[in-house]
């Protein structure tokens, strides 16, 4: 079987690991960005109600026409652009690929950055080109991106605004500049949106090649699996066609259209996040040998003393905290771990358990 393994799988396949996600069991699970709350107990019960009578005998709209409607009403999204519903933005990511991928091309963002899109162009054969962000802030390099875009020529370039997993914003105008510029489409990915008042959606159109992708996975709704691409029609209806058919459930589609009828409750908790990342941001300071970086997302980075990241990311396990080591993934993110802003309790217990490891 091995023979037949390496004769038919991919070589750069073939020297990948999965993506791993570490098993949370008894522990605070701070290493995944997600939104600690749930719904009151009158909610839910009026959210079963609704799932009660989900034709799950049935396919679903195969374009979940009530979720476009829901989100389009709830996110202000321009009338004139249009929208694409992916199995979370990762699928959209890999749609895209799809659609403009082919031999010599090339995919490029900038690094550190969210590791799905070097991942994804490799799954779909194209090449990815990663710019290094600026030391120590993590700034947006816009002469040695501008410089890779003559250079390279991508079909695709993705800029995570804010970006993961240093959460900060680029500069918009130097985003604007690498619009203009790009021979391809630019991606303004916007997962983290929740925890920032800025964005690209209200500037869709003023490029021709600017599309925004999100997800409702950061405000409260991980589970769901649901991103949306938005921008000009004509580009999304070319990458609707590789889109499988039927591609979000009906029970995502019952439950999203459900759940964003009831935003004012996901923003009163997204609020509550915001505020409290302020509060662990400040506390952090406070911990010697601790750097935390300024965050817009709903995490936080922290660059540790030098090579102590593994064993406080340990010692933290230990004490039944769970968050991200980065210490590998990246040179640039040497030394550092990256913690999900929790409740309050959970914040308290994580601080605790970093103040023992330090």
């Amino acid at each position: 079987m091995e023979n037949l393994i390496n004769q038919l799988v991919r070589p750069e396949i073939r020297a990948l690991g999965a993506y791993h996600v570490p098993d949370p069991a008894g522990l605070i699970k701070l290493d995944a960005m997600e939104n600690p709350y749930t719904w009151p107990d009158d909610l839910k019960d009026e959210w079963l109600a609704v799932l009660r009578d989900a034709p799950i005998n049935r396919y679903p709209d195969p374009q979940g026409q009530v979720v476009q409607d829901a989100l389009r009403h709830a996110m202000g999204l321009p009338a004139d652009q249009g929208l694409l519903l992916g199995n979370g933005s990762d699928e959209l990511i890999q749609l895209l690929a799809l659609t403009v991928g082919g031999p010599g091309r090339k995919v490029l963002s900038v690094e550190p950055g969210f590791v799905m899109y070097r991942m994804i162009a490799l799954f779909a054969g194209l090449d990815y080109v990663g710019v290094p962000l600026r030391t120590p802030d993590f700034a947006l390099d816009l002469p040695a991106v501008l410089e890779a875009l003559e250079r390279e020529r991508p079909v695709l370039t993705y800029i995570a605004y804010p970006n993961n997993p240093t959460g900060n914003l680029f500069d918009p105008d130097a985003i604007g500049q690498i619009i203009a510029a790009s021979p391809g489409l630019v991606i303004v990915d916007e997962a983290y949106a929740p925890f920032t008042d800025e964005s690209f959606l209200p500037r869709l159109g003023d490029w021709p090649n600017l599309l925004v992708l999100r997800t409702v996975s950061k405000m409260g709704l991980a589970g769901l699996r649901l991103g949306y691409l938005a921008g000009p029609p004509a580009w999304l209806h070319e990458i609707d066609k590789t889109r499988l058919p039927y591609n979000i459930n009906v029970l995502t589609q019952a439950t999203a259209a459900f759940a964003l009828r009831h935003k004012a409750v996901l923003d009163t908790q997204t609020q509550a996040i915001r505020a409290e990342r302020g509060r662990l941001f400040t506390a952090l300071t406070a911990i010697p040998g601790v750097h935390p970086y300024p965050s817009d997302a709903n995490f936080i980075l922290v660059r540790l003393p030098a090579g102590r990241a593994d064993a406080v990311f340990a010692g933290l396990k230990a004490r039944g905290v769970l968050v991200k080591n980065l210490d590998a993934a990246h040179p640039m993110l040497h030394d550092c771990l990256r913690v999900t802003v929790g409740l309050p309790e959970e914040n308290q217990a994580f601080l605790a358990a970093l103040r023992a490891e330090c």
